[in-house]
């Protein structure tokens, strides 16, 4: 029998965490603090806690998330410290603040 996994969101994880016996260290993402694994890639560590969405489209406002996973569509851009980049290109690191740049409207 599977059982469900839910996320940060309450909603079912559709990404498996493959180190679940890592060490893990203290992230915020908008104020909500996660433990990620220390060291792992930013966009996986988060997509296996459960957040899908890491932005909002500036035009449409859309919900972007993690696509190519090797930095070639910045749909993972993420605000980590006040600089976006792209979360697929990071590794989990202690004390990070993690944001989400505002969609349409937010500016």
């Amino acid at each position: 029998m599977m059982r469900r996994i839910l996320g940060c969101s309450g909603r079912p994880v559709l990404f498996r965490d493959l180190s679940p016996d890592a060490p893990r260290v203290r992230v915020t993402l908008d104020g909500q603090v996660l433990h990620l694994p220390a060291g792992a890639n930013l966009a996986a560590a988060l997509l296996g806690a459960g957040i899908t969405t890491f932005r909002m489209t500036p035009v449409s406002g859309a919900s972007r998330g993690p696509f190519c996973m090797m930095g070639a569509c910045f749909d993972c851009l993420i605000g980590v410290e006040g600089v976006t980049r792209q979360a697929c290109m990071m590794q989990v690191s202690d004390g990070m603040v993690l944001t989400r740049p505002l969609g349409k409207g937010g500016a």
